[in-house]
């Protein structure tokens, strides 16, 4: 009964953990997930399934980890703009939702005005690494999803 209890706080801290920045959501989800097959004792669910909801955690981390990066990149960011993203992005995981809103898109601004380029495409990057930014959000919001449904499905069919 404790592992179950242990499996439910732990997945709905992770699935918050999609939302609030401080929380690393898609481990925690995993690691619900995890107990909760670990209280059955792997009946039901077992090492194959958890071994493709490990992956999924995984590509979900990978992804939205790239994906500001990406956005920026394709908006015409230079290595200036990818790093100042990149900085953006880790300082505004301080400041909550509004820095991890603003961060990489300001990061990627001043990145690119520092190497001498103009407003506009200094504000283009910036764009492109807010979009990919919540690209790789929702991205991570679906695998999130996606590994409800392998482990329901595995668990109850």
């Amino acid at each position: 009964m404790l592992l179950r209890i242990i499996a439910a706080v732990l997945l709905v801290t992770g699935y918050a953990g999609l939302i609030i920045p401080a929380l690393p959501g898609i481990v925690l989800i995993f690691a619900g997930f995890a107990v909760a097959a670990w209280a059955e004792n792997f009946e039901y669910v077992g090492w194959g399934t958890l071994s493709v909801l490990g992956l999924l955690t995984g590509l979900a981390y990978l992804l939205d980890a790239v994906a500001g990066l990406v956005g920026a990149k394709r908006f015409g960011a230079g290595r200036s703009g990818l790093v100042g993203a990149a900085a953006g992005t880790f300082a505004g995981m301080f400041f909550g939702i509004p820095g991890l809103v603003a961060g990489p898109f300001l990061g990627a601004v001043a990145g690119e005005l520092l190497a001498r380029k103009d407003f506009r495409s200094a504000g283009l990057a910036g764009l492109g690494a807010w979009l990919g930014l919540a690209a790789g959000a929702a991205v991570k919001i679906a695998i999130a999803f996606a590994m409800a449904g392998v482990f329901v499905f595995v668990r109850f069919l």
